[in-house]
């Protein structure tokens, strides 16, 4: 990941949960930001309990955020609130190794290099959180859609267009 970091060593951790508090800074949310398609990442927190486990390790807390995104339908800017309550559990998983998971595993991730990587846990958390097709409001929507020209009227001035940029329409004037 990179953009936002904290690799927990597991021989760090005990079977009493242990708070991390992370805070994305400028630099790490305009790098999400660019990751992720988004206008603006204004905001990336978490606040979790770690603990030690027999295979890995478990992660409880919550995540929150402000992102910018843009309308699927107009391009305009949308603010997206995230405060995710997130339960994640630390595996190790062999290299291709297939995994059947249950429904109580649907948050499982890999342990890589002996640690666990908080920081990409929470930023995946928060991209999971966002509006997969978000929408500007009607009032925005209906202030763009009074700019946009019908399919005829784009069709007549594309016409328009072409003909003055005729050679024979200086010819014509």
């Amino acid at each position: 990941m990179g953009d936002f970091e904290l690799r927990v060593p597991l021989e760090r951790l005990g079977a009493t949960a242990q708070p991390y508090r992370m805070a994305a800074d400028d630099r790490q949310r305009a790098a999400l930001a660019a990751r992720y398609d988004l206008i603006a990442l204004e905001r990336l927190e978490a606040v979790l309990e770690v603990a030690r486990t027999a295979d890995g390790a478990v992660a409880t807390g919550r995540v929150t955020g402000r992102a910018v995104q843009a309308c699927v339908v107009s391009g305009e800017p949308v603010v997206a609130e995230v405060d995710e309550a997130v339960s994640l559990r630390f595996a190790v998983l062999a290299p291709g190794e297939e995994v059947e998971l249950a429904d109580d595993e649907l948050d499982v991730v890999p342990i890589e290099g002996g640690a666990i990587d908080l920081g990409a846990a929470v930023a995946e958390t928060l991209l999971l959180a966002l509006p997969a097709f978000p929408r500007a409001d009607e009032a925005v929507l209906a202030g763009v859609r009074r700019r946009l020209l019908s399919e005829e009227e784009a069709a007549a001035q594309i016409e328009r267009d072409r003909l003055a940029a005729s050679p024979f329409a200086k010819l014509k004037r």
